[in-house]
């Protein structure tokens, strides 16, 4: 192990334990604080200055492998303007080729050395969160506070929770052990064992506009960590927040003795797409996604090679029985559906009302009244133009944008999506969220997922029946997150069981300042791997285990 490598990991040794010990608490915990006060004021002032000198240039990584095939870009920020970045792509099969070379020192250096490089990585990146917050704003189209939260502080506890899990897992394996096996009057049999600790191959990651660093992170660090080189392959509309987390990741790797290509940034484009080339190369072994269901299908079912990481899509719900506090309830429902105007993987789609109606501490409420009310909430928590574009962010996509308008003919409009103003950006895609009342037959309109600011309240003939739907769709579709409203403790049972049924993780009465869409690293965990829009959890051991083998070798030894 290089000292430099030795160094980082003494370094940071106490939050890798904090974070070991966290794992299994499941309790709050974070070295990396969420709030812009807790970082230098000048380089909270400076970070919009600090992207406009990368716009309209080339971005410089520190690694270059062999030739660059040509320059790709055409980034255009979501709030309206041209990033004018370019990016060298390298030739996959000379980087392959430099990888492989490389993968040997990485995979001899040892867990403590790995470990240690990328807790130094996350923790840089942690340095740079107001820097890297502009990029995923300017990518992914999240509001401000948003960008800054998700796009760093809360992605780096991802990244840090999957090298906890993988120092976790490796530290599970001796280096040598004496087996010695006794032989009643004879002498014992003894042999010597040692037990290397061998990465599977290239891990490739392929990132998400909408998230760009939250899903990647995890992906990354847990290949990194086990031995495997990383091509990072962000979407062609979000590039710069990962080309920035490779250039850190590269200059840390090289000042701790090791060939930068161990990251390496492998950028495309939407003509050119490279992705699917990439996956069938037998040099890929791991490969983490996230993204659409029919590219997440096709990578498990012809990336055969490699083992598949996909978190897909699925039709979150919410299924309403009945409340104490119905304001109190669509509320916290109306910043649900708010939130980055539904472009969260984690936004409920699927509100579940009996159409006769549900019991309050007020008296009992009609399902046109409770469809009303959702609505009103949304309408109040929007009411202030300059909040509203904060919580609304702008839409990423012009396909999610033209999307709101496919949508409206599948229901009865409850609220219809508005186009609001940003007051910096007036160019920017800004649309309130579309609510839609369909009856529970109309099942073709909300069993699709409809990615961003749409959402439908679907009438049942009871809660059974919105249980049994659930149960239906979610088997068939899958869910990333599952809700679920009721004063019944007998209900509360039920929707217990179901999300063990389906495989969803539940989030019970939300009525306060936590919503169905948030999840908390080293706590909560994000998907199951357990139903269709994800074959696989962030994090838990499966997510790292999988990714090293275990090779042991052995020979006769002499008892001491």
């Amino acid at each position: 192990m290089s000292q430099s490598a030795q160094q980082m990991f003494d370094l940071h040794r106490e939050i890798l334990d904090q974070a070991v010990d966290t794992i299994s608490s499941r309790n709050f915990w974070t070295p990396y604080p969420e709030s812009m006060r807790k970082y230098p004021e000048d380089a909270v002032k400076a970070a919009p200055s600090n992207l406009e000198s990368l716009l309209n240039q080339p971005f410089t990584l520190i690694n270059s492998v062999g030739s660059s095939t040509e320059q790709v870009g055409g980034e255009v920020s979501p709030y309206g303007f041209e990033l004018g970045i370019t990016y060298d792509q390298p030739d996959p099969n000379e980087l392959i080729a430099s990888m492989q070379v490389a993968m040997r020192d990485w995979r001899n250096a040892g867990a403590q050395a790995r470990v240690g490089v990328c807790l130094e990585i996350l923790s840089r990146l942690n340095a740079m969160s107001p820097e890297i917050a502009q990029a995923v704003m300017h990518t992914s189209g999240q509001g401000p506070l948003m960008a800054f939260q998700a796009g760093g502080p809360h992605a780096q506890d991802r990244g840090l929770e999957a090298v906890a899990y993988a120092w976790q897992a490796m530290a599970q394996i001796p280096a040598a052990a004496q087996w010695v096996k006794p032989q009643g009057k004879h002498d014992p049999i003894v042999m010597d064992k040692r037990f290397h600790i061998v990465p599977r191959g290239i891990s490739l990651v392929v990132a998400c506009s909408t998230f760009p660093t939250w899903n990647t992170y995890p992906g990354l660090f847990a290949s990194l960590a086990t031995g495997n080189p990383v091509i990072v392959k962000p979407h062609p509309g979000a590039i710069l927040p990962l080309a920035m987390s490779v250039r850190v990741a590269q200059q840390v790797l090289k000042e701790a003795g090791f060939d930068p290509c161990l990251v390496s940034l492998m950028p495309d484009s939407v003509d050119a797409p490279l992705t699917k080339t990439l996956a069938l190369n037998p040099a890929i072994k791991l490969i983490d996604f996230t993204g659409s269901n029919a590219f997440g299908d096709w990578l498990i079912q012809n990336a055969t090679q490699a083992q598949v990481f996909a978190e897909k899509a699925g039709i979150n719900s919410i299924i309403i029985d009945s409340v104490d506090n119905l304001r109190a309830v669509t509320a916290n429902l109306a910043f649900s559906l708010s939130l980055y105007s539904g472009q969260m993987c984690t936004t409920p789609q699927a509100v579940y009302v009996p159409r006769n109606g549900i019991e309050t501490a007020e008296g009992h409420v009609s399902f046109d009244d409770v469809a009303a009310a959702l609505a009103k909430a949304v309408q109040a928590f929007l009411s202030d133009n300059d909040r509203a574009c904060t919580v609304l962010g702008a839409i990423q996509s012009l396909e999610t944008q033209a999307r709101i308008d496919e949508c409206r003919g599948l229901g009865d409009i409850v609220l219809d999506s508005e186009q609001r103003e940003h007051a910096h950006f007036p160019n920017a895609r800004i649309h309130t969220p579309l609510i839609l009342k369909v009856d529970a037959e109309q099942q073709a309109a909300y069993s699709e997922e409809r990615f961003g600011p749409v959402s439908f309240v679907i009438a049942t003939d009871n809660t059974a029946h919105s249980i049994a739907l659930a149960r239906d769709v979610i088997g068939k579709k899958g869910a990333i997150t599952l809700g679920g409203y009721t004063t019944d403790e007998a209900v509360a049972e039920q929707l217990e069981e179901l999300a063990m049924e389906v495989a969803a993780p539940l989030s019970l009465n939300l009525d306060g300042g936590i919503f169905v869409n948030q999840s908390a690293a080293f706590s909560d965990f994000h998907a199951t791997g357990g139903n269709p829009a994800a074959n696989a959890s962030l994090c838990n051991q499966a997510f790292v285990a999988n990714r090293f083998v275990v090779v042991q070798s052995r020979r006769h030894g002499q008892s001491n």
